[in-house]
């Protein structure tokens, strides 16, 4: 809701009423307090001076035009052309704030805590999560590290990760004015009353980083009422608890999914990041998996249904470029220093309600020659199903 503008009506020997109307998202109003599309200057108080508030209350976000028409009986219509320009309600939620993570000194690389989020999302259209890192007295880790944020969900007691990002070499992210930022919005059936949160970041040094994490809930209109998730695979907690890349091993990347009946949407979505400089070596001297660019499978019932492209994202283009003198220019495979890591949203073609499939995540053929120490893919896929009515858990199975 916007704050009125006052408008000044007056006529010169007017014998009949004054009118007054707006078209869509503006309002009028006397008094400033009751408000509405139509008003009435009676003809007694026609050639008086007469102030009217208009306002603008918007029912969607962006801009918007409309129009006040004044008319009289004994004059040509007025036409006054109204703009204005609809912006959501932002409610926002601090939890963790300024907390030091390290390793040594009396530091931990990870910290566990409950929040107090809005108990009521039925408004809510998005949520955002911010991850601001500010570096200590002493100065910020020297060394890009992989870090990220989970939630806990509490029917499981697993932890979801909601985003991962890579630190910065040597600094914060300061040059973001919040910070990093990951659209959270498939979590919202978790992020809601008592939450338990934990941030991590592979610290192996006293300095580390102060980390604050903040939520936005942006009011508006859902694309769908009711959210749940499950998690698929989750080889997520640090760099090298990833999958091993290139090498035989018994990771499950195989699983059972079924998606609730009354399911109206269905996506997946998958956090990947490669670390190692294992070898043999791609074209350019490009080692496993930090550097390897490589196009990795989603098979759905045994067919490549989504592909992952772990490509360069123009790491000397960061806004965060503060990092000398760390490498953080050359490009990764699908990831930078002082960046968020990629969120891939797969989403299905029909709704998948009551459906049974088999999932599994295929990387790359490579095969590690065992010169160079290992390869890793941290990963994790949720699927995340929507509906108008209320919605359980995807069953996943193993």
């Amino acid at each position: 809701m916007s704050q009125p503008k006052l408008v000044i009506v007056n006529g010169d020997n007017l014998v009949d009423d004054i009118t007054l109307n707006t078209t869509d998202a503006f309002e009028i109003s006397f008094d400033g307090i009751t408000y509405g599309n139509a008003l009435q200057i009676n003809a007694a108080n026609a050639n008086d001076t007469n102030t009217v508030y208009v306002r603008f209350a918007p029912t969607e976000i962006g801009n918007a035009t409309g129009t006040l028409t004044i008319q009289n009986l004994l004059t040509q219509d007025i036409t006054v052309s109204l703009t204005g320009n609809g912006t959501p309600i932002i409610h926002n939620y601090p939890t963790f704030d300024h907390e030091r993570l390290a390793f040594g000194g009396g530091y931990n690389q990870s910290s566990t805590q409950t929040f107090n989020l809005p108990t009521d999302l039925s408004n809510i259209a998005t949520i955002k999560m911010y991850v601001k890192l500010t570096c200590p007295s002493g100065g910020c880790d020297e060394w890009d590290v992989y870090a990220n944020v989970k939630v806990v969900d509490p029917s499981s007691g697993e932890l979801y990760e909601l985003g991962r990002y890579i630190t910065p070499y040597w600094n914060d992210n300061s040059q973001l004015d919040r910070g990093f930022e990951f659209d959270v919005t498939d979590f919202k059936s978790l992020l809601t009353g008592a939450t338990q949160l934990r941030i991590r970041t592979e610290c192996w040094n006293s300095k580390g980083y102060e980390v604050s994490v903040d939520f936005d809930y942006i009011e508006g209109t859902p694309d769908y009422p009711y959210y749940a998730i499950s998690r698929v695979i989750a080889y997520d907690d640090w760099s090298t608890s990833g999958v091993p890349y290139g090498v035989d091993n018994n990771f499950d990347l195989n699983k059972t999914v079924t998606i609730p009946a009354n399911a109206e949407d269905t996506h997946l979505r998958t956090i990947i990041s490669g670390w190692g400089h294992a070898t043999p070596n791609d074209a350019g001297g490009r080692p496993c998996a930090e550097w390897c660019f490589r196009t990795h499978d989603v098979k759905i019932n045994g067919s490549t249904m989504f592909q992952h492209y772990l490509g360069p994202l123009g790491c000397a283009s960061n806004p965060v470029n503060n990092q000398n003198p760390g490498n953080w220019q050359p490009d990764r495979a699908g990831w930078c220093p002082g960046m968020v890591v990629p969120i891939r949203i797969d989403e299905f073609s029909t709704s998948m309600a009551g459906s049974t499939f088999n999932f599994e995540y295929d990387y790359e053929n490579w095969v590690n020659d065992g010169q160079n120490g290992d390869a890793f893919y941290a990963t994790s896929t949720f699927v995340v199903v929507k509906s108008n009515t209320p919605i359980s858990k995807p069953t996943v199975m193993e």
